[in-house]
């Protein structure tokens, strides 16, 4: 234990956000803000081909539908290029206004020409400096990208990338740092070739016509110690709003691990004004499982609400019986499948806290810090399970329909505590 006095002691909560531009991604009526004091945002990305214009249409809506408030699509060829139009159309007759961003590698510049449909469809570009062109096609190929933006009125991501780095400007930083009396380590001159080439691109973007608060920046690697050493560097150096996210996080909880690990220090120092968790899915897995750790992140860290929250006790020697789990489990699956409809008919009920506790050491007193909770009984315990509502003891349960009981006294809850019956 600290010995301080509590005046010394750290203040909790995350450090004020960082100072940034306020960026604009809009589709119609539906306006997403992007850096200044607007919250964190969630983003994802679709991984069907984009061709298939009803197939990508069917995934973007699930993705918003778990949450992703921005969806970022592959566009490769001629035929994703002609297909985002319709992918549009799909989700407009669908209601799904989610901002859609067009991610460009290679040939950008010729299908933003080439497919002014796509272009005007499209709420956001995503260039990465370091494939945009090589040699003496780079400048103006990028340049054709910005005329685009600047023509349709569309903000652009500017994301370098470790993995494809521009080559030319990595060749001249490490050849001024080989000259240096002090060299840097490879890994400081990795990050501050990332970091120049975000800059320099959005410095030429500028130059170019680009509104600077239309400008958004990312550098992303694949390394937790990494990816913090260039973003603390490149929020120092500037004020557009950055995208964080491992570039490969990796599978299961290895990429779920490495990202909160990254992403966390980030956020609670105030850096960071969307995020996207880069998960390598499961065979079969939903493609929203990315876009539900990113909530998860934020809301666990007490920066946004976006569900309510399921507390509920790992288990141990006195709760051999897997009701509670099955009641977590289920109750949290409920409340998620619900926040669609709710989101709209019962605002503030992402705010709610739901306790599911297994046995009587903690239940009761967890139960009562919670808006709604219920202690099941352990081992030897007598077979009743009290419920709390906002700490009150307000009724008992027994027998085989604990489960369905609890859902219909949270719905109640819900019902009488948020939206237009409260």
């Amino acid at each position: 234990m600290s010995n301080k006095p509590l005046a010394c002691l750290p203040p909790i909560g995350p450090a004020p956000r960082r100072v940034s531009l306020q960026a604009r991604v809009a589709w119609q009526d539906n306006v997403i803000t992007v850096g200044g004091d607007a919250p964190v945002r969630v983003q994802s990305m679709t991984n069907t081909d984009t061709a298939d214009a009803l197939g990508t249409a069917i995934q973007v809506k699930e993705l918003a539908r778990a949450g992703s408030e921005i969806v970022r699509i592959t566009v490769n060829t001629p035929e994703a290029a002609a297909a985002v139009p319709y992918i549009r159309e799909q989700l407009d007759k669908m209601n799904v206004l989610v901002p859609l961003v067009g991610d460009f590698h290679y040939n950008g510049h010729t299908l933003l020409k080439e497919h002014p449909d796509c272009a005007k469809a499209l709420s956001k570009y995503r260039i990465n400096p370091g494939n945009v062109g090589k040699g003496a096609k780079r400048d103006p190929q990028f340049a054709q990208m910005i005329e685009a933006a600047c023509l349709y009125q569309k903000p652009i991501r500017i994301g370098v990338n470790w993995g494809s780095l521009d080559q030319d400007l990595l060749a001249h930083i490490m050849d001024e740092n080989a000259s240096l009396a002090n060299p840097k380590t490879s890994q400081e001159v990795m990050v501050e070739a990332l970091i120049q080439s975000a800059l320099q691109s959005a410095s030429k973007a500028v130059e170019l016509g680009m509104d600077r608060s239309q400008i958004i920046l990312s550098c992303k690697v694949s390394g937790v110690q990494d990816l913090i050493a260039v973003y603390r560097d490149l929020a120092r150096r500037c004020d557009y709003p950055l995208h964080l996210g491992l570039t490969e996080a990796g599978m299961g909880s290895k990429g779920i691990v490495s990202s909160t690990a990254a992403l966390s220090v980030l956020l609670q120092e105030g850096i960071g004004d969307t995020i996207r968790i880069s998960l390598t899915p499961d065979p079969g897995a939903p493609r929203e499982n990315e876009v539900i750790v990113g909530q998860e992140i934020l809301q666990t860290m007490g920066l946004r609400n976006f569900t309510p929250m399921v507390i509920a006790c790992p288990g141990c020697g006195r709760t051999t019986s897997t009701t509670f789990q099955e009641l977590a489990a289920k109750i949290q699956a409920y409340l998620r499948q619900q926040m669609p409809r709710w989101k709209e008919t019962h605002p503030g009920v992402e705010n709610m806290n739901v306790a599911v506790m297994g046995c009587i050491v903690n239940g009761p007193g967890e139960s009562k810090h919670a808006n709604i909770g219920i202690s099941l009984p352990g081992t030897g315990e007598s077979p009743a399970a009290p419920v709390f509502v906002d700490g009150v003891k307000v009724k008992t349960l027994r027998g085989e329909g604990i489960v369905e009981e609890f859902q219909v006294i949270v719905d109640n809850y819900v019902d009488s505590h948020y939206g237009a019956h409260s």
